[in-house]
């Protein structure tokens, strides 16, 4: 009896999606702006590998979803930029307000 490669594929997909699931969930708060530079690298060789492929190709077909392609990937990529950003931006201390001067009625 041989299993269809289909299947094959199905399960290890699957399986890693477990493996993921189980692995993020397990990360502490401390560590995922780290990570999130990681896949933002990742995002940035995925976007790089779209342009390469879609480049070469003949097949129309094959241009218009290598496109499509590089403009999801572009898209993940920055918007990861962005979420990153706005993650670091929450560990900024706020300057603290200037003191007024109340003796002379002016701000110091």
């Amino acid at each position: 009896m041989t299993l269809d490669t289909g299947v094959v594929w199905l399960t290890i997909f699957v399986l890693s999606v477990f493996v993921g699931i189980e692995v993020i969930s397990k990360v502490s708060s401390t560590l995922h702006t780290p990570l999130m530079s990681g896949a933002n690298a990742i995002h940035g060789i995925i976007l790089l590998g779209a342009i390469l492929v879609t480049g070469t190709t003949d097949n129309d077909v094959a241009l218009v979803v290598g496109l499509i392609a590089i403009v999801l990937a572009a898209v993940n990529m920055v918007g990861g930029f962005v979420v990153t950003d706005r993650m670091l931006q929450m560990f900024v201390r706020k300057k603290p307000p200037a003191k007024s001067d109340t003796t002379t009625g002016g701000t110091a």
